[in-house]
């Protein structure tokens, strides 16, 4: 029947299921009932309802079967399909044979399903035996930005920036391993009890991180930054209220006229996606060079060079660190240098970069300010081992920063560019910084939306002169504070 995908058959029985709509187990007993008084029955009658199967009890059990179903057909997929043929198999051809051997399983086991089950259990299937099982629909649905399992039992998901419990979840804990194991080792690397924790990037480009047991108590964490396949533009930043046309103006001044960027801001706070954005505004004729942990970048300039940390091998050995990638890459003819994220010593060289000649170069840094974002830069350049004066180390930091774009995700999920600083230069042993735009708060509505508005400070930009200079003569208006609408 299936010849071509279909292993011999190994004689191999599977225990029998009930049909998901069994009704009563045939080998119980009858129970002869309790003989009662019309007036005893009467009483009963009046003192209680008759039970009921509560709907969610119901379908809580449905699912349970199904996921029992399920769970059997999958272990009887994988002693009968050929796994070494399927590497050549069209996706149509695979489905037809997930079809028919599970629909073969099914009547053997006595297992009745309307035909809507039958398509969500074939969908299942063929997501365990080709993708990530259960997370194959969270990974598809494009309103979901994170995925998060915590141990086999909960999935969360984030759409619109909250939190949300979704009913999927993985039989077990070696079936959440499996997968993990699955994704691990499609980019050669590993995950056990000797390395329980583990960065990877998923086939689309969605971030990937995992940490196993004994380290995670309560069963395996994974977290998911799912990869955005369009790339969001200034326009539709704009469109979603993460920043005004007056602000995205200055900022296309900024970057064209090659000022150094960096972006800051908290975890999930958007920084990637700002970067990309400001990204579309570098002239396409420049070569740009990015260097990133775990490749997000988008660029849509046709001269990138795209480069990707390595962690070490099994042995601890064959790491390329950042700041490997990034020193090679001044010895490459780089017109600017975009870093995902500086973290650690690497911030040398990019500010030694931003300072020989790779204008234009841009970053991202956590922090909760742009004054704390300095600070952060000091701290990084103290861990590096560099000893260096604190002067000496903020001279250096305020010749090569000129503008700090901060970004920053609201309690209500929201994300704004609550501020654009520049970093004017030095006043004693202080970095002189003024803040040009910045969001302004008002209050909270009844159902927890921030109410506020962006508006400029009134301060001229220090670098009119250099936007004249390069065509960008910004109008004096775009200064002047604004009140809300």
């Amino acid at each position: 029947m299936f010849s071509k995908y279909k292993k011999g058959d190994d004689g191999t029985g599977a225990p029998e299921l009930k049909s998901i709509q069994g009704g009563q187990d045939k080998g119980t007993p009858n129970v002869p009932a309790t003989t009662e008084s019309a007036v005893q029955v009467k009483r009963r009658a009046k003192s209680r309802t008759p039970a009921q199967v509560a709907p969610v009890d119901k379908e809580r059990k449905r699912k349970e079967r199904l996921g029992e179903i399920k769970l059997e057909l999958h272990k009887r997929l994988l002693d009968n399909l050929n796994l070494a043929a399927l590497e050549n198999a069209t996706e149509s051809d695979l489905r037809s044979e997930i079809v028919a051997i599970s629909g073969e399983a099914l009547d053997e086991l006595g297992v009745v399903l309307n035909r809507d089950e039958r398509q969500t259990l074939n969908q299942d299937l063929y997501d365990e035996v080709t993708g990530l099982g259960p997370l194959e629909p969270l990974l598809k649905d494009d309103t979901i930005n994170d995925i998060l399992v915590n141990g086999p039992q909960q999935v969360f998901v984030e759409r619109a920036g909250k939190l949300e419990l979704t009913d999927t979840h993985f039989k077990d804990e070696r079936h959440l391993l499996r997968i993990i194991d699955k994704i691990v080792s499609a980019v050669g690397r590993r995950v056990d009890e000797s390395n329980p924790y583990v960065d990877a990037r998923l086939a689309d480009g969605s971030r990937f991180n995992a940490m196993v047991p004994p380290i995670a108590v309560d069963g395996s964490l994974v977290s998911i930054r799912k990869f955005k396949k369009e790339k969001l533009a200034i326009d539709d930043l704009v469109n979603f209220g993460a920043f005004t046309e007056e602000m995205a103006a200055y900022l296309q001044a900024a970057v064209a006229t090659r000022l150094n960027v960096i972006v800051s801001g908290g975890t999930g706070s958007g920084k990637t996606t700002t970067l990309n954005a400001l990204s579309s505004f570098i002239d396409d004729a420049e070569r740009i060079l990015t260097i990133e942990d775990t490749a997000e970048l988008q660029l849509q300039q046709t001269h990138v060079g795209r480069m990707e940390s390595r962690p070490p091998n099994v042995e601890g050995k064959g790491a390329v660190t950042q700041r490997d990638c990034l020193r090679n890459a001044l010895r490459m003819r780089p017109d600017r240098i975009i870093v995902g994220e500086t973290r650690g010593e690497e911030v040398i060289d990019m500010l030694q970069a931003m300072n020989t000649g790779h204008d234009g170069s841009m970053t991202t840094i956590h922090a909760n300010s742009a004054r704390d974002g300095v600070s952060r830069l000091e701290n990084m350049i103290a861990m590096a081992g560099i000893e260096m004066p604190l002067k000496a180390t903020r001279s250096q930091i305020s010749s090569a920063v000129n503008l700090i774009v901060q970004a920053s995700r609201l309690q209500d999920g929201s994300r704004r560019m609550v501020s654009i600083t520049e970093v004017t230069g030095m006043e004693g042993e202080v970095i002189s910084m003024q803040e040009v735009f910045r969001y302004q708060r008002v209050g909270l509505t009844p159902d927890n939306k921030i109410i506020g508005h962006f508006t400029a400070t009134g301060v001229r930009s220090a670098f009119s002169e250099r936007f004249k200079m390069w065509g960008y003569d910004l109008p004096s208006a775009i200064f002047e504070p604004f009140a809300a609408e």
